[in-house]
């Protein structure tokens, strides 16, 4: 398991938003041969018919602190592409570092991205 770049952020702020672009490492992108170790080789999901969510909670914990829903941006246009608001209080935490995981939900079932991202929270003025 890998992590993405750290994310940082304030306690008890509700932005920055979180863009994310999902993509399938087992299948080519259009006009690209599939290099499994290069992510831009790699398809966009499409999501049209899945809802996404993003599960928060400290660094080596297993309780879950928070899940947030995404949206989904148009997928003619920007396929495999959602965003992540934070929920109102998901950010109310001691400043830290916390983890986060993306899963996809769809009418075949679901699948959670393996790498992980980690947030890192200072506390505010």
């Amino acid at each position: 398991m890998a992590f993405y770049e750290t994310i940082k952020v304030v306690a008890g702020d509700t932005k920055p938003d979180l863009e994310f672009t999902l993509r399938d490492a087992h299948k080519a992108a259009p006009g690209k041969k599939l290099d499994e170790d290069d992510p831009s080789t790699w398809a966009p999901l499409d999501l049209s018919s899945s809802t996404v969510t993003v599960k928060f909670r400290a660094l080596g914990s297993t309780s879950v602190l928070d899940t947030m829903s995404c949206g989904i941006l148009d997928q003619t246009d920007k396929p495999g592409q959602c965003f992540m608001q934070w929920n109102a209080g998901t950010l109310d935490v001691e400043a830290g570092t916390y983890e986060a995981e993306i899963n996809v939900n769809d009418t075949t079932g679901t699948q959670t991205v393996v790498d992980r991202f980690k947030i890192k929270v200072r506390a505010a003025f």
